[in-house]
């Protein structure tokens, strides 16, 4: 996992440096919640969760990375951060990259959070993270994967950073509601039918259970949040001066 860790601290020293670098002051709250983020992934990584079969110790490592930590990168904003601190050409390269099909299709909460479902069902229902539970590299790469893939459903949702064709509010609390639904199931599944060679599956389901309703309430709360405030501000700017 050295290879995760290293490319984490990474992630840190170059969101701090584009701070620096920002054209505009950048808020304090986004930083803290991009570092955050990657010590809740990092702090997974490097736990005893990742390196076994024991499935209660597992699941805590797996709600950490999969959803705690994409939904603080989330809230970081890295993206708009990344246009502001950019040198024009390159920031308006991104900016093209942004409208690319496959970009505009991961960004899609229709797309993102099914595929975060399907990775989920198939390294659990499948028995894939005790397969490579002790295998570094397969491991390495199986974290990396719940990370990205946590962190483009729940920025498709949220809509933190601009993307273009965002889809409506309400679009995005279905995908979010659908996502959940599947979670949830999955848990069940595991806790009445535990994979092979796991110890502590009856916990583990409750904890994926329990604390994967816990981070989608806290995402829904923070959708209705951003619609609500986005309302009023549409409003406020529809008045006649």
């Amino acid at each position: 996992m050295t290879a995760v860790l290293a490319l984490l601290l990474a992630a840190a020293a170059a969101y701090v440096a584009a701070t620096w670098r920002c054209r505009r002051p950048w808020p304090l709250a986004r930083t803290t919640a991009w570092l955050a983020g990657l010590a809740a992934a990092a702090g997974a990584v490097a736990g005893p969760g990742t390196a076994h079969t024991d499935l209660h110790a597992h699941m805590a490592a797996h709600l950490l990375v999969g959803m705690v930590a994409p939904l603080l990168l989330v809230l970081a904003a890295p993206v708009t951060l990344a246009l502001r601190a950019l040198p024009p050409p390159a920031a308006r390269r991104l900016a093209r990259l942004l409208r690319t099909a496959p970009a505009r299709w991961l960004a899609d909460p229709l797309v993102a959070v099914p595929l975060n479902a399907a990775a989920l069902w198939l390294l659990y229902g499948t028995g894939l993270h005790t397969a490579v539970a002790h295998r570094p590299v397969p491991a390495a790469l199986v974290w990396l994967h719940v990370l990205v893939s946590g962190y483009l459903a729940t920025a498709a949702v949220l809509a933190v950073d601009p993307a273009p064709h965002r889809r409506p509010v309400a679009v995005r609390a279905l995908a979010l509601a659908g996502g959940a639904a599947a979670h949830d199931v999955l848990a069940k599944a595991l806790y009445a039918s535990p994979p092979a060679g796991t110890v502590g599956a009856e916990e583990g389901a409750r904890l994926m259970y329990d604390g994967g309703t816990v981070v989608t309430v806290l995402t829904a709360a923070l959708l209705w949040r951003r619609w609500y405030v986005s309302r009023d501000a549409v409003r406020a700017a529809a008045q006649p001066g």
